[in-house]
């Protein structure tokens, strides 16, 4: 059985008694910020290795904190991706491994984050922190769904996917116009590609003055960029910057698909880059800095035009370059400086590791699949990953589990990452015992969290509203059918 039980959490930090403070006037529990980048491969910023994308704020905050080579999501798409970072679970298991008809949500979705489910957000709010959502959220659009039903405060974004609207090229999904929200009520429309090239600056701004905000009380910064998910477009200061010379526009256009294309993309990763320099460089300006973590990553795999480095596969499969993730852990003074750990850990390990920083009450009443990984951020001596199985879904569908270095797929390859990253010699006939040890891996994950149609044990339901509408009208139509969900009306 997959589980994580809080009494875990205590034991793994007998030797962290420097990290658990008894609480004084002043409160030195960390702060937490985490920013989701959408769909960027593991190889599109310099600490992982780009030679194309000019990121310098990744690359000092990789100089002055942690990479972490083998961070997964659990889902190489954004619903479910999103839905395990928020609840520490394997997406199927709290029943969000698709939207109700599609690979994601769609506005106006019947389906969203149940709202019984204990989300970070709501663990940190509890424990007295103040929270701020800025950007895309993509967990449900209707009432009980939203970023401020779910722990957080308040919250200035898109409610999912900004290739969402009315100007789709897949015209067969009729979408109404994208939405810009605060906190519950829509404030305005994304209705073409300038404001597209917008978002990154509105989202990024929103978060710091919340920072600025609540300096004096400890906060959790969720900051899920709409960047660099198609359709791509920037400020006009990155696109004229990405067409300088430093770049194989040959081969990055072939990646794109035009020129044009790769102009967009290396505009948008470095004006992510710009985003984190913003962030960083207002903690270190509220004298903030070293009582802060903050974790990039990206929610999946790179898409059309990013480079996902020397992985195999991208966004929607479950080959490394869908689910292993460029990402990394700041928070000087704690984390080390220009370090490196290959350790497996995930985007669920986020929620146990705050919540025991900051802490936190654990809820006892459910399983949670992700462990305190803080020994490992910390640098501890002799620290290992506390994850001894990950399992790669796609959909509800189990396709492969990974323990240490193997990688075993369920049609019967075998990869050992840590010799072959790029899982291109399959090696099972050579490891025999190998193979079936992972086979009783993959059965034991799909007694507790099922495959397909066969219903894990250990599952909760999805969020279900009753009677949901989209939060805009439908262009073309009429009365209350212009608020019909979008996959409700496809042709």
């Amino acid at each position: 059985m997959i589980m994580f039980r809080p009494l875990m959490v205590l034991a793994s930090l007998v030797t962290l008694g420097a990290i658990s403070p008894v609480r004084s006037s002043v409160d030195s529990r960390p702060n937490f910020v985490v920013i989701f980048i959408d769909d960027m491969g593991y190889g599109d910023i310099e600490p992982f290795g780009s030679t194309e994308n000019r990121t310098p704020h990744l690359r000092r905050m990789a100089e002055e904190g942690m990479r972490l080579t083998s961070f997964y999501v659990a889902s190489p798409v954004c619903t479910p991706s999103r839905a395990a970072l928020m609840t520490g679970c394997y997406p199927i298991r709290v029943g969000l491994a698709y939207g109700s008809d599609h690979l994601v949500l769609f506005p106006g979705d019947s389906h969203g984050l149940h709202p019984g489910e204990r989300t970070l957000a709501e663990l940190l709010q509890e424990a007295g922190y103040a929270t701020g959502c800025f950007g895309k959220w993509h967990l449900g659009d209707q009432p009980g769904f939203l970023p401020t039903d779910q722990g957080f405060e308040t919250y200035f974004g898109i409610p999912y996917s900004n290739d969402m609207w009315p100007h789709h090229p897949n015209k067969s999904w009729p979408f109404p116009p994208l939405p810009l929200m605060r906190d519950t009520t829509v404030e305005g429309v994304v209705d073409d590609l300038e404001a597209q090239g917008k978002l990154c600056q509105q989202f990024t701004e929103a978060a710091v003055q919340f920072i600025r905000e609540n300096r004096e009380r400890p906060f959790f910064v969720y900051l899920p960029h709409a960047f660099v998910h198609h359709p791509r477009h920037a400020r006009d200061s990155f696109l004229r910057k990405a067409e300088e010379p430093g770049i194989d526009w040959e081969a990055a256009g072939e990646r794109s698909g035009s020129r044009e294309e790769a102009v967009k993309t290396r505009a948008q990763i470095e004006e992510v880059d710009w985003s984190v320099g913003e962030v960083l460089e207002t903690l270190r300006a509220l004298k903030l800095d070293r009582k802060t973590l903050v974790l990039f990553t990206s929610d999946n795999g790179g898409a059309r035009g990013c480079d996902n480095g020397p992985l195999r596969g991208r966004k929607g499969t479950p080959f490394e370059g869908g689910m292993r993730e460029p990402t990394l852990a700041w928070w000087p003074g704690s984390i080390p400086a220009g370090s490196a750990n290959h350790e497996m850990m995930t985007t669920m390990d986020i929620l146990p590791t705050f919540t025991r920083l900051a802490e936190a009450e654990l809820p006892e009443d459910r399983m949670i699949d992700g462990f305190n990984i803080a020994p490992l951020l910390l640098g501890s001596p002799h620290a290992t990953s506390p994850t001894k199985a990950f399992y790669y879904y796609q959909r509800d569908q189990l396709k492969a589990v990974r323990s240490g270095p193997w990688k075993y797929f369920a049609s019967g390859e075998l990869y050992h990452l840590e010799k072959d990253i790029g899982e291109t010699r399959d090696v099972a006939n050579q490891h025999g015992q190998v193979v079936a040890q992972m086979k009783r891996r993959l059965e034991r994950a799909r007694v507790d969290l099922g495959d397909g149609q066969r219903k894990g044990a250990n599952t909760r339901p999805v969020g279900i509203a009753r009677h949901p509408r989209t939060l805009l009208p439908r262009p073309g139509a009429t009365g209350e059918e212009a608020f019909t969900p979008t996959l409700l009306v496809r042709p």
